[in-house]
């Protein structure tokens, strides 16, 4: 199952031009605590099919992000096979450069 990818930079200037983005992080709660991104919702890979309800697909396309863009890959092949419209963040927070938040 195939789906789009954007770059982190390709990201930070939709969130930069106000453009609402549906940002779902799918790292794990210490990964997040360490750092994430303002706009995104925390639903961690182990538990992506027990929230699929969280995922809001009124708001598409849902974009998925990770440390480094393997989990959110796996994410988005899932989702996608499900009919979700998503995009992966190729490279993921390692390849980040804007700001960040840390903490829940």
């Amino acid at each position: 199952m195939s789906y789009p990818e954007w770059t982190t930079e390709e990201l930070a200037a939709k969130l930069a031009d106000g453009e609402k983005v549906n940002l779902v992080d799918v790292r794990e709660v210490e990964e997040w605590e360490e750092g994430h991104i303002q706009e995104a919702r925390l639903i961690p890979l182990s538990e992506l099919t027990e929230r699929l309800d969280e995922l809001k697909q009124d708001e598409p396309p849902i974009v998925l992000i990770c440390r480094s863009g393997n989990r959110s890959g796996k994410a988005s092949a899932y989702l996608a096979s499900q009919g979700y419209n998503v995009v992966n963040i190729a490279g993921g927070m390692l390849d980040w450069s804007g700001d960040v938040v840390t903490g829940s």
